[in-house]
């Protein structure tokens, strides 16, 4: 590999911080996984907050990635399911490869090789899949490159989303991987619950709890009674946390070729996808914390509203695209709630980085800020709806 490869934009690695048996893992490879040859050096990649993932080289300079559950007891249920990853990928891989499948509707994904659910062999349920040489960037503003690579880039990510949104995921075996219910109500409930159990959990030095996120029953009672039609887009594969980082681009062109981490899919509204994606959008620089996250090196907030500085193109321009591509009308009306509610929703899973922190459970380098972030998360998905004119009434605890 040379070294502008090693040095790939946001795929750094180095030394594993949360250690397995490597030993077992090998033995485990030669019997079960052909591509792989044993055996293999394995280093953990230093960006990631939910499940550790590693780069591994095996015998004959072959390299794979490797992701696996977070040792220890789990404050959630529905987050680090590694297994859920591999049948998603499996589904789309096979998708991808029908002869059928028109190039439009190709979604780019890793080659998925092995699941393991055998908690003896490295203590947690993992995966084995392609390694894809490229760039990911880990800045939304993406400042190791020239605007038009910006623009270019976020252009395809649109044409990626939008692929996937084109899935039916009954036609790829998909149809019983979630409920068919509509998917913001399932979001709220189950979402309320996990924050709720995150809010409690206590730091092991301190001895203080986590908390709660801010104005977070006002803004719960809000989002029940405004709902969605989720009828106009139907039930879609939705990835669960759709954003740049999460993107490999081709090393020479502005492409993605690989969707990660999919630990949070499920079947539901494609436009969570797509507002999560233009989370950037919806958070003013004006209104952040003088001293808030100014780390450029890792994925904190970014912000694109009322502003021009660094913007890779207008919001409308992505809309557009998106309604073009996916067949339906500009603007989407229902932006508002599911703006507010992606950031809302991004609060609760910084809760959580914040709350695997407290307990030393965090895999992230980074995690100790999340106490931090998830607050201003929270501020700014009332915001957003009460510029839209609505009004956020105050509520007792219940």
């Amino acid at each position: 590999m040379s070294d502008n490869a090693s040095r790939r934009i946001g795929g750094e690695y180095g030394a594993v911080r949360a250690a397995f048996d490597v030993e077992k893992l090998n033995t485990y490879l030669k019997t079960h996984v052909p591509p792989v040859t044993p055996p293999v050096i394995v280093k953990q990649f230093k960006f990631g907050q939910s499940n550790p993932t590693y780069f591994l080289t095996d015998a004959r300079q072959k390299r794979f990635v490797l992701r696996k559950k977070p040792a220890g007891q789990l404050l959630s249920s529905t987050a680090h399911q590694v297994e859920r990853e591999f049948r998603m990928l499996s589904a789309l891989h096979k998708h991808n490869t029908n002869p059928t499948t028109t190039p439009n509707r190709v979604v780019p994904v890793p080659t998925p090789f092995a699941l393991c659910e055998d908690n003896s062999v490295i203590g947690t349920p993992f995966y084995i899949m392609e390694y894809l040489e490229g760039r990911l960037f880990t800045h939304p503003k993406m400042p190791d490159v020239v605007p038009e690579v910006r623009r270019e880039c976020w252009l395809s990510a649109v044409r990626a989303l939008a692929a996937l949104a084109s899935v039916n995921p009954f036609d790829i075996g998909l149809g019983n991987f979630g409920p068919t219910t509509d998917y913001f109500p399932r979001q709220i409930r189950s979402l309320t619950r996990v924050s709720e159990a995150q809010a409690q959990a206590v730091d092991v030095d301190s001895g203080k709890p986590t908390g709660e996120i801010p104005h977070y029953h006002e803004l719960v009672a809000w989002y029940k009674n405004n709902l969605p039609d989720e009828k106009k887009t139907g039930l879609r594969i939705v990835h669960g946390d759709y954003k740049m980082d999460n993107l490999i681009f081709h090393p020479t062109e502005n492409r993605v070729i690989g969707i990660l981490d999919w630990e949070l899919c499920t079947l539901g509204s494609p436009l969570a996808d797509f507002a999560n994606f233009t989370q950037p959008w919806s958070i003013d620089p004006n209104y952040l914390p003088a001293d808030t996250f100014a780390d450029q090196s890792v994925y904190y907030l970014t912000a694109f509203k009322n502003t021009t500085e660094d913007v890779p193109l207008p919001l409308e321009e992505l809309e557009r695209t998106y309604c073009h591509l996916t067949d339906q009308p500009f603007p989407i009306k229902e932006m508002t709630f599911v703006r507010s509610w992606m950031l809302f929703r991004s609060a609760i899973i910084a809760q959580g980085v914040a709350a695997r922190f407290a307990r030393r459970q965090a895999s992230s380098e980074q995690a100790p800020t999340y106490t931090r972030l998830f607050p201003v998360l929270g501020n700014f998905a009332k915001r957003l709806i009460e510029e839209q004119g609505y009004t956020i009434c105050s509520q007792a605890k219940l």
